[in-house]
């Protein structure tokens, strides 16, 4: 079973939206924006947000948009990898 702490992280935020990509890692709003977190729970990074992130989505023809709402703005950026469909 996999399990993240964000409880350290002083950065404003909660866990909410998440989406999966196809090699398994998963991509959830949580403090800061965007956490990657790998099929083995290791945290790979943080899509930084300048405000609060609420929901994600993959988009475009090949997936690899992820599409962040946030508190006033839908934000996009590109990713390598594509979502799950």
């Amino acid at each position: 079973m996999m399990c993240i702490d964000i409880s350290q992280d002083p950065t404003p935020g909660i866990t909410d939206g998440l989406k999966v990509d196809i090699k398994g890692n998963l991509y959830e709003t949580a403090a800061g924006g965007v956490w990657i977190i790998s099929p083995e729970g290791k945290h790979l990074g943080t899509i930084l947000t300048p405000e609060l992130a609420a929901n994600v989505e993959f988009g475009d023809a090949d997936r690899k948009t992820l599409y962040i709402a946030a508190r006033t703005s839908i934000y996009k950026i590109r990713l390598n990898i594509p979502g799950i469909p």
